[in-house]
């Protein structure tokens, strides 16, 4: 029998969870152990964020507009991005809730509102989620915008503003949209569009609140509820979008929160991850004309002890350098925030306790989550944004608090992920109501910040001050008409001294946000990097010897010079 998922105060909702045990089974196959190169511990110095949000110009203030106590739909919060809308170079901020606000970034340390400006303060519906994408690949990043009974599909005006093409473009309202990301199903250069829904609930719906074990009432479990299940919309170009998910089978679980793209197992196809609340996670692999949900099967779909989890954010990255795309799953309290090895031939293990995240994170109700290599020593650490969703919890448990910090994991040579409290110091570590995550050097400086929601206050805009960082490189991929302009969906390998690192160009993952789809690899001490090969979403493979660190570099698809 699964374990009571957090949200499960009343006793309807411990029935409920009683009669849906999930079916997950995983593997007993140990993981391989890290490379050679991961025998070594981060050599580099201490990281450090701090939160610039007051004095970068981010005026923005976020808040729950439900009764106390909140409901579930007053809780689930809402996302951010970091992206460069108007293609100059610098990455610019999307801050979703009642109101959306976009902020223009400067490349150094300011932001200035332009909401008005690029027309966004048309949005007069709540949102709670976003994609970013370039969809017809006229070189301007496009934004898909979800919520509660809302979609909307905003087509950039080439960085002069944003128009709602919607209905012209046949997206249609969901019934609770959640997280989203556009992703090239088929190589076809085209960006096609994945939207997560929750669950049915409106004024209406019975029980809005449940009682707990001594009579506080509280958010209910989303299992008490009817489960809504996502939409896999295709480009079918000229503008327009048709809804495949039936004919593609990309059929899920329900409650969707957390959705990733990445072609996990080198198929040259993408695969789509689903973190789903306390319903079994998804993986739908492509082979290139239909889905098949591997979850079970390959063991993400539940945790280690076969219990399914309460998936929130998520989001893939090769934290041990093993040249495969792990994935992490940000969950609810008393559940292991899961991070599950790729071990190969669609096989996975649940690590976390190995890595020593499950114990640190267990009281912890986790929202967006990212890997990111915040050091540049070549090893992706991991970010994690927390906060509980009943904001009466400390009646119901004295140890408990609706308000909580965000968490920075320091990666141990791929061995082992150590928390680290002292990175997020002062204001940047400060007790929020957390959701949304993003990355992306807003600075330009090569190292990676990271934005953070917080539902009950100021967004944290914590910039990467660590004194001193490994080597690193970015590069912006420009795609030609056979794959799609933002190079979405492709992976980047660089090899330098005795580092061999794999990342992917993607905005996906986390909790309905999206981040810069900038490729950032730290290379450690090497300063040259000596083969960087660049897998293109349509198959093609460009390969550059001698690449100078330290910079930000753009390639184009079939590019013969070395950036």
């Amino acid at each position: 029998m699964n374990k009571p998922h957090p949200f499960s105060i009343g006793v309807l909702a411990v029935a409920v969870l009683v009669l849906i045990s999930s079916g997950g089974c995983h593997s007993t196959t140990k993981p391989p152990g890290p490379t050679p190169q991961a025998s070594r511990e981060s050599v580099l110095s201490t990281v450090k964020f701090d939160d610039v949000a007051a004095t970068d110009g981010l005026d923005v203030t976020l808040s729950i507009k439900g009764k106390r106590p909140y409901n579930i739909l007053d809780t689930m919060g809402s996302g951010c991005a970091l992206l460069d809308y108007d293609g100059d170079g610098n990455l610019d901020i999307l801050i979703l809730g009642e109101h959306a606000s976009l902020f223009k970034g400067d490349g150094k340390d300011h932001f200035t509102d332009v909401t008005r400006a690029m027309g966004l303060d048309k949005v007069t519906t709540p949102t709670m989620g976003c994609a970013v994408g370039d969809y017809d690949n006229d070189g301007f990043e496009d934004l898909y915008l979800s919520g509660y009974r809302c979609g909307i599909l905003l087509h950039n005006e080439h960085g002069q503003g944003f128009n709602d093409v919607s209905a012209a473009a046949g997206i249609r309202p969901q019934p609770w949209g959640t997280s989203a990301a556009f992703v090239d199903i088929d190589s076809d250069g085209r960006l096609d569009l994945y939207v997560g829904n929750y669950v049915k609930f409106d004024q209406d719906t019975k029980p809005q609140l449940c009682a707990s074990a001594n009579g506080v009432m509280g958010v209910c479990a989303p299992v008490v509820y009817k489960p809504l299940r996502g939409v896999l919309y295709h480009n079918d170009g000229l503008g327009r979008f048709s809804d495949v998910t039936g004919p593609l089978n990309a059929v899920n679980s329900g409650n969707n929160l957390g959705v990733a793209f990445a072609d996990f197992d080198g198929s040259g196809h993408q695969s789509l991850m689903l973190a789903n609340d306390q319903m079994p996670g998804n993986l739908l692999v492509s082979d290139g004309h239909r889905f098949t949900d591997i979850g079970s099967g390959s063991g993400v779909a539940t945790d280690a002890e076969g219990a399914t989890y309460g998936g929130m954010g998520i989001d893939w990255g090769d934290y041990d350098n093993d040249g495969k795309l792990d994935v992490a799953v940000a969950t609810f309290q008393y559940e292991p925030k899961c991070v599950f090895h790729n071990d190969g031939n669609h096989v996975f293990s649940e690590v976390s306790s190995r890595l020593g995240l499950a114990s640190i994170t267990r009281n912890d109700v986790s929202f967006g989550e990212k890997w990111l290599d915040a050091d540049n020593d070549g090893w992706l650490d991991l970010m994690i944004a927390n906060g509980h969703v009943q904001d009466n919890i400390a009646e119901t448990d004295s140890t408990k608090s609706f308000r909580q910090p965000t968490r920075f994991f320091l990666n141990g040579g791929g061995s082992k992920l150590v928390d680290s409290p002292s990175s997020l110091s002062g204001d940047a570590g400060a007790q929020i109501v957390g959701r949304g995550l993003a990355i992306g050097d807003f600075d330009n400086d090569g190292k990676i910040d990271a934005l953070v929601i917080d539902i009950q206050g100021h967004p944290l805009l914590l910039h990467n001050a660590s004194p001193s960082a490994g080597h690193w490189l970015e590069v912006n991929l420009v795609g030609t008409a056979k794959s799609n302009r933002d190079g979405q969906g492709a992976t980047v390998t660089a090899e330098a001294a005795s580092v061999k690192i794999l990342r992917e160009c993607t905005t996906s993952g986390s909790y309905m946000s999206a981040s810069d789809k900038r490729v950032h690899m730290g290379i450690g001490v090497a300063s040259t990097i000596d083969t960087l090969s660049i897998h293109w979403p349509d198959g093609h493979l460009d390969t550059y010897r001698g690449v100078k660190a330290d910079r930000i570099v753009t390639v184009r698809e079939g590019q013969t010079a070395t950036p």
